[in-house]
């Protein structure tokens, strides 16, 4: 087998392997779970870190295909297929994260998404866990899936190796599912028992995130491999092309426009000169030796700098010609054209659900800047406090003492900080729900056999209300008053949302047109219990 030498990441990432490996092997104390948490925790930074390094690799390879796409095409192509097959594996291990914290913690997935492990209260249960991951007689377990998406995934990721060296990638991707394993007692064990048997669930979103460790590793070892094949030779061109390469071709009123021009093949030990002519879509020789452009830009080192102030709104073009002196002392032009557009700084803030703000619940807000990718922008909230998720940001923890509050948008432009925009928003307690029974018409009647049916009471949000919280009834009473008025026949009270026995008896004995009137219904909501009003039925 062809040795090969282990880079710090790999070695790393072996370390953290073995430190996992030997807390399985540890009875579950409060110290083991906390050093899961720290393992975890280290392993998810190093994930981060490892996918802001693979992107900045994309973006290289992304340039030089768009400085010479024939030569480059086959490798790029190839690279946009590792990109893809990565993203999608990587998708995957976070849905068994997703969905495993979520069975076990008995938590809306969406919840489960954003929970922090340290604040998973059942993250030293292994009952869940095990089934979800080993399954049952009966049941195919999660685990066997994953392993065999996993051998799936490596063998792909291979195939963009020569075959003279997949030995050697073969080694550093990690990613086995075929080794020995064996447990404390010596008893030798498949990769699924060995990983998720009777292992916590600190401990199994540990194993997932180490998995997408390896699996980050193996892009990286891929896409470095196919872009370590463009080699200098590729980028010496039979012809010269010149390129304009502005910093953003979406500008801010007030700004400047910035863009480097130079030609594609860049040499260092020339100083070119370019002119340009604005609102312009061509230029040409004559036009230089008869002096008509705008501007004349003496550059050094292979390129020059072009600096146009943003100070009105709108489309804006131009065009020019990059002057380079040749071997032979001539002198040559190179063509080039550009637009870009001027804009006002502005952000879109809109909550996703209503128009205010609820406090105790969880409110969905979308978030937009002009001509700004997500990762550049910085969202400050003025009272409460906002999380990411994959759809947008949620705004909570919203306090009793504030009416009002607003959400500020910042972008990360050049290493600076500019503000686009705010918008206020109210805030309010979520509304009371209505009381309700099952099967009732909309005059209120229903069948008494299908009340004893649905022997409980519930609640919702009234319609005009674009937002769901389930609230529970925590109790009530049931009054039945005698025909024509008059005292009542019985009273009767529930400390839960079922039907007492002598509710049931009671309403057996009720006849046509019998009133049944649920007061006094207290529920929970997210702030606490509260009292909503109360409701009549009839008895068809």
């Amino acid at each position: 087998m062809a040795g090969y030498k282990e880079t710090p990441r790999q070695k790393m990432i072996a370390m953290m392997y073995l430190v996992l490996t030997a807390l399985l092997a540890l009875n579950v104390s409060k110290e083991i779970l906390d050093a899961f948490l720290v393992v975890n925790d280290s392993i998810a930074t190093t994930n981060e870190k490892f996918e802001r390094k693979i992107n900045e690799t994309y973006i290289k390879f992304e340039q030089q295909y768009n400085l010479n796409q024939e030569k480059v095409g086959d490798e790029w192509e190839e690279a946009q297929k590792v990109k893809k097959l990565t993203n999608s594996m990587i998708k995957y291990v976070d849905s068994l994260k997703y969905t495993v914290i979520a069975a076990t913690e008995g938590i809306p997935m969406q919840e489960a998404k954003v929970i922090e492990l340290v604040n998973v209260a059942k993250k030293d249960n292994y009952d869940a866990p095990t089934h979800f991951f080993v399954g049952s007689d009966t049941k195919r377990g999660a685990a066997e899936d994953l392993k065999d998406s996993i051998n799936i995934y490596r063998e792909r990721m291979l195939k963009f190796i020569d075959e003279d060296e997949r030995e050697i990638f073969d080694n550093r991707f990690g990613l086995r599912t075929d080794g020995d394993y064996y447990n404390a007692n010596g008893q030798k064990l498949d990769w699924v028992h060995y990983n998720f048997y009777h292992t916590i669930l600190a401990a199994d979103v540990t194993i997932l995130n180490k998995i997408k460790a390896e699996i980050f590793n193996s892009e990286s070892d891929v896409i470095n491999y196919l872009y370590s094949s463009i080699t200098e030779e590729d980028f010496k061109f039979s012809g010269l092309s010149a390129k304009v390469i502005p910093k953003s071709s979406y500008v801010f009123k007030g700004d400047e426009y910035n863009a480097e021009i130079l030609v594609a093949a860049i040499d260092e030990t020339q100083n070119p000169i370019v002119y340009v002519r604005f609102n312009a879509d061509t230029m040409t020789q004559n036009q230089i030796q008869n002096g008509d452009y705008d501007e004349k830009i003496e550059g050094e080192k292979g390129s020059a700098t072009l600096i146009l102030p943003a100070s009105a709104e709108g489309s804006k073009k131009y065009a020019g010609m990059i002057e380079m002196t040749n071997p032979y002392g001539d002198k040559s032009y190179f063509h080039f054209k550009q637009d870009f557009l001027v804009a006002k700084p502005s952000a879109t803030i809109s909550p996703t659900k209503m128009n205010v703000f609820y406090r105790g619940v969880d409110n969905p807000v979308a978030v937009s800047a002009s001509g700004k990718a997500d990762s550049q922008l910085d969202i400050r909230i003025s009272d409460g406090s906002m999380i990411r998720t994959d759809t947008g940001y949620i705004v909570k923890d919203l306090p009793n003492e504030a009416y009002e509050t607003t959400i500020s948008v910042y972008a990360e432009e050049q290493g600076e900080k500019r503000f686009m925009g705010s918008q206020k928003f109210r805030i309010k307690r979520l509304p009371d729900p209505l009381a309700m029974v099952i099967g009732a018409d909309q005059d209120g009647k229903i069948d008494k056999k299908r009340l004893l049916t649905n022997p409980f009471l519930l609640c919702s949000l009234p319609d005009y209300v674009d937002f769901k919280y389930d609230f529970k009834v925590n109790s009530f009473t049931m009054i039945v008053p005698t025909r024509g008025g008059g005292q009542y026949v019985s009273t009767e009270k529930s400390e839960s949302m079922m039907f007492t026995d002598k509710m049931k008896n009671l309403i057996e004995s009720l006849g046509k047109d019998d009133i049944i009137i649920f007061q006094d219904i207290k529920v929970r909501g997210p702030e606490g219990p509260r009292k909503i009003s109360s409701i009549n039925i009839a008895i068809k």
